[in-house]
């Protein structure tokens, strides 16, 4: 089938398991039913889609990630830091050992360095599969962002570790020091890069516009074009093209609470992003699905490696498998707390333990993607004297088993697990919200007050018309302010009421910019009152071109 007859499917079956999951009311995750309706696409049709790890890596994880790392709350990242670097790397180094040792115990047949390959493979969870299986569960919003900023960063040392693994089975050593020094490389080298280039592409993106002016369209494309640029040189240097990619994304939200694009140009972008993401998305686990016929098709090679045939032996190998993962989890993430908890005990002074029905759903949230099958499948057919790779096909098979049984389980679960769960209270920025609409209607009035002051004193309809906008701040401040008060107003030409109206919001704008880069507010509140103020501007340009 051609590329373009591919592509047009997936888009049409993204549209189609959308519908479907509608229909069901969510009862089954989204995943599910794309994982489903690709593996009856692909058990029934021709399609033929070969997943080529390296051009699945290109084509959909530099967007998504640089997308995730745009988006993700920068505050809760700051807050949950100790927590999802232990589990994007601490967790991922302990699941590797206790993986690996656990394979090579029950699968003897199975060379250790290619036990380790697997454990690799299957160690990081996939931000994509985290985030849709999360989407219909009430996840408490801590637990929530841990999960995500831990599939954000675990892929880099999942797939270091990946690597180093099947250097081992390659050339029949393992040089510690190089392969620490490797890991140190592409951890730092990824971020650097990231934050590099997209400053870079900023730097050049702000000096063109300035002498040539802005244009939607092409702003749009460079968003979309900085991901893939940044993941390539990374790759390029032997950084981690992951870390590069998040760096990039959250690098690139902190320049854009500047507000120095247009409103236009980032309500239209926020829209492509939209629907690149979820067309992507779809497509991700379309293609997993699609897989599966031919992932069955190696069950009787896969068992032969194994030493045991059977189709019963594999099913064994893979629960075992996605018990231990999930108990290796619950281990981690219970100690954790169990430290946390005893270094911060209660008002009282008593020491807490851990909610286990809250451990217990981080365990079983920690669902596998395409990443996993994608990784097993990077492995080589051959090794450098021509033999085949050992037990290639039993480990295909068994990460997309703990693929698919790990989704099937969080489906199932999650629901059941944190119905009715006391989570922590979460955080309430309603107090700095409040100051920073109260800073951003300041700011507005003083623009107007200069406004009026600029223009001639004579112009009674102009200045009426300050005086009405200047109005609609000041009783902005009334429901913030009790102290506010609110003139009254005269009548006033429409056109210059939209267009100090505009003026008033671009102040707007910059003193949202002031407050974030003072730290005063957040990353995440900014990006919402900027996206306030863009829907506000562009209703007022349309108001007034019309």
């Amino acid at each position: 089938m051609s590329a373009i007859w591919i592509l047009l499917a997936l888009l049409a079956g993204v549209i189609v398991t959308q519908w479907i999951s509608r229909m069901l009311g969510g009862r089954i995750a989204l995943p599910l039913i794309q994982i489903a309706a690709g593996a009856v696409i692909g058990h029934a049709t021709n399609f033929g889609v070969r997943l080529e790890p390296e051009l699945f890596f290109v084509l959909f994880l530099p967007p998504l990630l640089y997308l995730d790392g745009w988006r993700v709350p920068k505050k809760d990242l700051q807050a949950n830091v100790a927590s999802i670097l232990s589990l994007a790397f601490g967790l991922v180094f302990f699941t590797v050992l206790g993986i690996g040792l656990l394979l090579h115990l029950m699968v003897p047949a199975m060379p250790l360095a290619v036990c380790f390959a697997l454990a690799a493979v299957l160690s990081p969870t996939d931000v994509v599969a985290a985030t849709a299986m999360a989407a219909n569960v009430p996840i408490p919003r801590r637990m929530l962002r841990i999960l995500e900023g831990e599939a954000l960063f675990n892929d880099a040392s999942g797939l270091v570790c990946l690597r180093i693994a099947v250097a081992a089975v390659l050339t029949g050593t393992f040089p510690f020091w190089p392969s620490l020094g490797n890991l140190v490389w592409a951890a730092a080298g990824g971020i650097a890069v990231g934050l590099a280039l997209s400053f870079a592409v900023s730097v050049v993106k702000f000096w063109i516009v300035a002498r040539l002016g802005e244009d939607t369209s092409t702003q749009i494309l460079i968003s979309l074009l900085t991901p893939y640029a940044t993941y390539l040189v990374a790759e390029a240097i032997g950084c981690s093209a992951v870390l590069a990619a998040v760096a990039a994304g959250m690098t690139m939200s902190w320049i854009e609470v500047s507000g120095r694009a247009q409103a236009l140009t980032r309500i239209r972008r926020d829209a492509v992003w939209e629907t690149l993401q979820f067309a992507l998305n779809g497509a991700i686990f379309l293609l997993l699905g699609e897989q599966l016929p031919d992932v069955m098709s190696r069950v009787s090679s896969g068992a032969a490696e194994s030493g045991h045939p059977g189709l019963g032996w594999l099913a064994l190998y893979i629960l075992v498998v996605t018990v231990a993962l999930a108990a290796l989890r619950f281990a981690w993430v219970w100690l954790s707390i169990a430290i946390s908890l005893w270094r911060h005990p209660d008002p009282t002074g008593r020491h807490t333990r851990p909610n286990w029905r809250l451990v217990t759903a981080m365990s079983t949230a920690g669902v596998r993607g395409a990443i996993t099958l994608a990784g097993a499948l990077s492995l080589p057919f051959v090794l450098p004297d021509g033999t085949p790779f050992p037990s290639r096909d039993l480990v295909i098979l068994i990460a997309a088993g703990v693929i698919l049984v790990s989704l099937v389980v969080a489906n199932l679960s999650l629901p059941e697990l944190l119905n009715g769960v006391d989570a922590p209270p979460e955080p309430h920025h309603d107090a700095q919200e409040r100051a920073a609409r109260i800073e951003t209607a300041k700011a507005a009035i003083a623009a107007l007050a200069r406004a009026g002051e600029a223009k001639d004193s004579g112009n009674g309809a102009y200045l009426a018309a300050v005086a009405e906008v200047a109005d609609y701040y000041r009783h902005r401040l009334a429901q913030l302010q009790p102290e506010a008060t609110m003139p009254a107003a005269d009548t006033l030409d429409t056109h210059q009421e939209e267009a100090l109206h505009i003026l008033a919001l671009q102040a707007e704008r910059t003193a949202i910019a002031k407050l974030a880069r003072g730290h005063r507010i957040s990353t995440d509140l900014a990006q919402k009152l900027l996206r306030e103020t863009d829907l506000s501007e562009a209703a007022f340009r349309a108001a007034s071109e019309g």
